[in-house]
Parts: structure tokens; sequence; C-alpha cells
């Protein structure tokens, strides 16, 4: 897994995230306010708690997180196989 150590709320529904290894970047999530169980994004206070939950996801309450590896594949713009080499089709001699 892919460690956020650090996270901040930004104006317009953006965050900045900073990982372990020093990747950092920004994401905007402003496509997900009030949908679902995003609705409580409509109040910008809302999304200013974000933080780092106590398994590693980026956090606004025990029932909103985020997946810290999709989050850092779209700040890298990797893809699952680059983060993670053990995704990697093996080659198979039939």
């Amino acid at each position: 897994m892919l460690t956020p150590v650090e996270v901040k709320a930004l104006p317009n529904y953006r965050l900045w995230l900073r990982y372990a290894d020093g990747v950092a970047g920004e994401i905007d999530l402003s496509h997900l306010v009030g949908q679902g169980v995003f609705a409580s994004w409509t109040d910008p206070r809302e999304f200013q708690k974000v933080h780092i939950g106590s398994f590693g996801s980026i956090a606004w309450t025990e029932e909103l997180e985020l997946c810290p590896d999709a989050l850092y594949m779209e700040i890298t713009g990797k893809e699952p196989y680059e983060v993670f080499p053990d995704l990697m089709p093996k080659a198979v001699n039939a």
C-alpha cells in the first residue's frame, strides 16, 4: 500500500496530498460534490475536515473515505501495473 503522510483541503474541492515516497500533488474532487455519500460536501466546511484515516485512507468520517492508492495513481498518471508490478501478467510458456 502507498502511504499518505500529509493531506490538505484546498479551495474549490481540491486536495493536496504527499506520500511517504515523496510523491505530492493536487486532485480535483469537485465533480463528486453533492453526489451520494459526498452530499455532505455541499457544505464546504465538511470538505475541510479531511484527514488521514487510521488505516491510511483519505477520510472525512468513518463512513466517507477514499482509497490512497487510487489517488496516488491519479496524481502520478500511472497505471495499476506500474504502481503494483505484481499485477503485470506473467508470460506463460505453453
